[in-house]
């Protein structure tokens, strides 16, 4: 995960890649195998959900689904900072990154649900004022 990538589909590829890797490399206690279950689920998600969100059939649709890509991404962060409290890996440079790029990927994703919100409401505005 040390190149920066621009691309957001590229970027969630990754993510959900380091996601299993760094899940496979758990425990297989009880506990890290929940963990890893969940953190496979919700690390994962998102890139597919984006590919949902790439082919919304309106604005409010497009937001819908990149909340749901928000939502996933703020699981796996909880998952990763059970798994680093937990101790069932070391805070090594890998995890590190990865839970680094979570945080890039949250702040990305709610910037564009904001200018998404924000283009809806001038659209609407403007359906407004054309019809009046």
């Amino acid at each position: 995960m040390a190149q920066v990538v621009y691309d957001l589909e590229n970027r969630l590829i990754e993510f959900a890649a380091a996601v299993v890797e760094t899940s496979e490399a758990l425990p297989m206690s009880k506990a890290g195998v929940y963990v890893a279950g969940q953190m496979l689920r919700s690390g994962m998600a998102p890139a597919m959900l984006y590919g949902e969100a790439q082919g919304a059939e309106s604005r409010s649709d497009f937001i819908h689904k990149m909340k749901l890509v928000l939502k996933e991404l703020k699981e796996t962060r909880v998952s990763m900072k059970l798994v680093i409290r937990l101790k069932m890996r070391n805070l090594d440079d890998a995890l590190a990154a990865l839970c680094s790029e979570n945080e890039a990927l949250i702040a990305i994703v709610a910037k564009s649900i904001d200018t998404a919100k924000s283009n809806l409401a001038k659209e609407q505005r403007a359906a407004r004022n054309s019809s009046s």
